[in-house]
């Protein structure tokens, strides 16, 4: 059984909530058993063919259930974690900001979200929306308070972005009809399309265009996971080379270091499961295009570099948040448990700004309640990250 096949399942009958209905994301269900499910008012039974027994997957009715439980996250010691961002009134009593999935600050500490497809369509009916654009500070973002926090125009399928050391946000989206863009907005949101888009005739440059990065000449790069591509541009957005990496399979995340070295997080080949086994993270030098596979086994739905220079990635399938050490060594950081789970995360970049604001060394990760998460939050942990790392590869802080 596929990720996603539980879905399907329970949705093809009476439809039910969104929390039930996402059960079949739960890693808990992705096994080659065949399973039949019984409905109750408030209660889910799976039956597991050749065992002869029935699971209970849900007691309690989904208003119960208020949001991400911040119980269920275990961090070292010398680690302190506080929430950042947060909403209501969007999705029943869920807490929450609707539909984020990706995030990233600016020079000035400014957070950015984009904001999912299907998740919009749950709550809004519809496949495009603004941004959001959250000042630097704690926040709560509420139905009547929304429209202060939006930022540019209406985009179809807002999946990822990125902020340059500009303050310009470049955004990738996918339209409906099989073409991926990539829009660049100013800092007063004005947007125009930087790459992609239509094709009069042929194939499009982009289609499913996922994480971009920016090299320290201001070149972008951007990972299409529907291609298997990395695909390089130069400012101005003009195509350097349409193919400048290829064979990476679902890329999904990019990330460049201070040496100039792009870091990529694929799922694996577009034939291979969604199951974490599959997953790797490549490093490629941008000046010579050296490729290296430096860790597998961990789908990875986030990926940023401390300030120290460790990446940190959020392997969103296992519920984990680990560092990756300069010999490649992995050094668990975090586990998620109970209904606490994650999606992506962020250190702020460093500089004058985010120094006086206190932001510059703290980790931002976006979580969720595992049984429900068309609406997510956003929580700040701080501690000595560079140091935890140092110590878990075995070396001195």
């Amino acid at each position: 059984m596929r990720p996603g096949d539980f879905s399907s399942m329970i949705r093809g009958r009476r439809r039910l909530p969104e929390a039930y209905a996402s059960l079949g994301e739960h890693p808990f269900f992705w096994s080659e058993s065949k399973i039949r499910v019984r409905r109750r008012p408030h209660l889910i039974l799976a039956r597991i063919r050749g065992a002869g027994l029935f699971a209970c997957l849900c007691l309690l009715p989904v208003a119960a259930f208020a949001g991400y439980d911040p119980s269920g996250l275990r961090l070292p010691p010398g680690f302190q974690v506080s929430l950042y961002v947060t909403g209501s009134g969007f999705h029943r009593n869920q807490r929450g900001i609707p539909a984020v999935v990706a995030m990233s600050f600016g020079p000035d500490g400014t957070l950015y979200f984009a904001r999912t497809a299907n998740r919009l369509k749950e709550i809004y009916g519809r496949s495009d929306a603004r941004l959001y654009r959250v000042p630097p500070g704690a926040a709560k973002i509420t139905a009547a308070t929304e429209k202060q926090f939006l930022f540019g125009p209406l985009l179809d399928d807002p999946d990822e972005l990125t902020v340059n050391r500009r303050g310009e946000v470049f955004v990738s989206t996918r339209h409906a009809t099989g073409y991926g863009s990539i829009y660049r907005l100013n800092p007063n949101g004005t947007a125009t399309l930087f790459a992609g888009g239509p094709a009069p005739s042929g194939k499009p440059l982009l289609q499913d265009p996922e994480d971009i990065a920016f090299d320290q000449a201001d070149n972008v790069y951007v990972i299409d996971s529907d291609l298997g591509v990395v695909v390089k541009l130069d400012p101005n957005g003009k195509v350097l080379n349409r193919r400048w990496l290829t064979g990476i399979g679902r890329g999904r995340t990019l990330t460049i270091d201070s040496r100039d070295n792009l870091w990529i997080g694929s799922d694996g080949s577009h034939d291979s499961e969604h199951i974490d086994r599959h997953g790797e993270i490549l490093r490629v030098q941008l000046s010579s295009g050296k490729r290296e596979t430096i860790y597998s086994g961990a789908l990875p739905s986030g990926m940023s570099f401390s300030p120290g220079g460790h990446l940190f990635v959020a392997q969103r399938r296992s519920h984990k948040l680990f560092a990756l050490a300069a010999d490649g060594k992995r050094v668990e950081f975090a586990t998620f448990s109970g209904r606490a789970a994650l999606r992506t995360l962020a250190f702020p970049p460093v500089n004058e700004h985010t120094r006086k604001l206190g932001l510059a060394g703290d980790l931002f990760v976006m979580v969720f309640p595992v049984l429900d998460y068309p609406v997510r939050e956003v929580i700040r942990i701080s501690g000595p990250f560079d140091d935890f790392v140092k110590r878990g590869a075995g070396g001195k802080p």
